[in-house]
């Protein structure tokens, strides 16, 4: 019989102890904990839901259709070069900065499932692009957080501009991997023969189509919201109990090293549990400079938090496809976007804070107020229709008959 290894232990209890420490604060903190769990249902319920359902259900029908092996096509001249991935990352990249996370990682384990990309090839997919929603950006933070609708485009430069740069540093990895994808055929480069093929491959129904793409787009939703929710509750339960505030003291000191005002260190750890709580908690600190500010939310929003690592770790798990280069990814990506964000702030914001840009009538109306307020008053009904969508699919799918 082979010994366990001894780190599998130390692993093992660190947890269970972990484990241990969080249900004991639920059963002695139930109400932190109800009003937790509502605060996170709410961010899922009216912003999260409704914000990525139809991104998701555009996606899995685009892939369905082959559009994306026809994209792929079209793509591989730019992607190959530049990030070392085929054509279909262009996809990839594309849906995953407009939809937010963690529709990258999502669609890159389609791909490596669909065997259209390497290991190697689908852990750098994953490293840059993984990204804030621009609705995120420019409606929660700058305008509902902040209340600043102009600091929306140094953020988005920021953390877009971060992310190119992961992707430039991740096409070095994994370069010893002999493996290469094959999803070009020298015989057949015309994008439309391949958008064609594809879909006689396919041999499905837009109903069909359009029903299972629906169905698969929720049921990711409500694991994404799971997750929310629990990150929400123990981000609380750790603030009450005092570890988080203990993590706080400690952050402080390197803090006060790099020159960023220490009262930022207690949100700072908040948003690497959950982003949304940590950036909510940074726009109400009034004694803390506006830039130091940005800087660190500019790093919590590339980092992701934990809720939405989570979230990518388990998306991951159904594939072979590694989360520790999700993992380096983010930090390098929280590194790059905040530096980004010290460099343009004067530039971007405070230059043009007092004048009016081409950019700020477009970042107040398009996507600051106006989309945001839209979202909070029907985003509850569109996921309440959609679920109840959803219901409808799946008794249909267990009375469908089956034939031989």
């Amino acid at each position: 019989m082979r010994a366990v290894p001894t780190r599998f232990f130390s692993k093992t209890r660190l947890l269970a102890a972990f484990s241990i420490i969080c249900t004991g604060a639920l059963i002695a903190n139930p109400q932190v904990a109800i009003d937790a769990s509502i605060r996170g249902l709410s961010m899922w319920w009216y912003v999260v839901f409704p914000s990525l359902l139809p991104f998701f259900i555009m996606s899995e029908l685009l892939i369905g259709f082959g559009v994306v092996s026809f994209l792929g096509v079209l793509l591989e001249p730019f992607m190959r070069p530049l990030f070392r991935v085929p054509g279909h990352g262009g996809f990839v990249w594309a849906m995953g900065l407009a939809s937010g996370n963690p529709a990258g990682a999502k669609l890159a384990v389609r791909m490596r499932q669909a065997n259209v990309v390497t290991r190697i090839e689908g852990e750098r997919l994953t490293s840059f692009t993984s990204s804030a929603n621009p609705l995120f950006i420019f409606g929660a933070i700058a305008v509902g957080f902040f209340h600043h609708p102009n600091l929306g485009l140094l953020l988005a430069i920021a953390h877009y501009g971060g992310n190119i740069l992961v992707g430039l540093c991740f096409r070095f990895y994994g370069t010893n991997n002999a493996q290469r994808t094959t999803i070009q055929n020298h015989n057949d480069r015309e994008g439309f023969t391949r958008l064609y093929k594809n879909r006689i491959q396919t041999e499905q129904t837009l109903g069909i189509l359009l029903g299972d793409a629906v169905r698969t787009s929720i049921q990711t939703l409500l694991l994404i919201g799971g997750f929310i929710i629990l990150f929400s509750v123990l981000s609380e339960l750790l603030t009450t109990i005092g570890l988080l505030s203990i993590a706080a003291t400690a952050m402080s000191g390197i803090f006060a090293i790099i020159g960023l005002h220490t009262d930022l260190s207690k949100p700072f750890i908040a948003g690497i549990f959950e982003i949304t709580i940590g950036i909510e908690q940074i726009s109400t600190l009034p004694s803390t400079p506006l830039a130091a500010q940005i800087i660190v939310t500019s790093f919590i929003l590339a980092f992701g938090g934990l809720s939405i690592q989570a979230q990518v770790a388990s998306i991951l798990a159904e594939s072979d496809l590694r989360f520790r280069p999700f993992f380096y990814a983010r930090l390098l990506h929280g590194l790059f976007a905040a530096l980004l964000t010290a460099i343009l702030f004067q530039p971007l914001y405070v230059q043009h804070a007092v004048e009016t840009t081409t950019f700020a009538p477009f970042n107040d109306a398009i996507f600051g107020t106006t989309i945001w307020a839209l979202l909070q008053q029907y985003g509850g009904d569109m996921t309440l229709i959609a679920l109840i969508v959803f219901i409808f699919l799946n008794a249909r799918k267990q009375t469908r008959p089956v034939f031989h």
